[in-house]
């Protein structure tokens, strides 16, 4: 059923349209059951998730609201203004995600050009949100948990750690395959220790 109502929605909008279903029941790794217009983003079915599959995956949020008219940029730069629906089960569970993707990139170039011409500078547009691999969203929120305890890991003792620890776990760094190994090897801690720290995080463990 979803499989064919993304395939409608890509008939009406046309090739420009990406319409992806991610099945939360899946591994993350390969979350996306259906998708039309792959191009656009460069995915295909049995690819991973995006950062709002996994957030859904991690925070488990019963009632999570729809995400309409936001800006995504694909790897290779292209601006897409994407909506998040959220489909719920018989029982009113969120069992999947369907994103609607549109390629504007011309049309802002366009607009770009126009407002050249009939207007003043202003302020720059936000930065938009990134369409990832799943891979390189694992890198991404590793660099970000560095960023919030600031400073490199060669300085960081065991409470700076459990901090970026506890980031990479609430944000659903886990739930990526083999993430474990990645991060254990990243802050310099065995698997033991990154578990230990895991549980650190969650009961706010501090440095003794």
């Amino acid at each position: 059923m979803l499989r064919q109502i993304a395939a409608g929605i890509a008939a009406q909008f046309g090739s420009d349209c990406e319409v992806v279903v991610h099945d939360l029941s899946r591994h993350p790794d390969h979350s996306i059951v259906a998708i039309e217009n792959g191009h656009v983003s460069g995915r295909k079915i049995g690819d991973g998730a995006s950062y709002v599959v996994l957030d859904q995956i991690s925070q488990a949020d019963a009632q999570p609201a729809d995400h309409l008219c936001y800006l995504t940029r694909t790897p290779d730069g292209k601006i897409l203004k994407s909506s998040t629906v959220y489909i719920r089960g018989a029982r009113g569970k969120v069992t999947a995600i369907l994103s609607i993707n549109y390629d504007v990139s011309k049309l802002m170039m366009v607009e770009n050009a126009v407002r050249d011409l009939v207007s003043v500078p202003g302020p720059q547009p936000a930065e938009p949100e990134k369409i990832v691999n799943i891979n390189d969203l694992l890198e991404d929120l590793i660099a970000q948990s560095v960023a919030l305890v600031g400073k490199p890991v060669a300085l960081m003792n065991k409470e700076d750690k459990v901090k970026a620890i506890r980031f990479l776990s609430e944000n659903g760094a886990f739930l990526v395959t083999k993430s474990g190994d990645k991060v254990a090897k990243y802050f310099g801690i065995s698997k033991y220790t990154l578990y230990s720290y895991i549980d650190d995080s969650k009961t706010g463990g501090k440095e003794q």
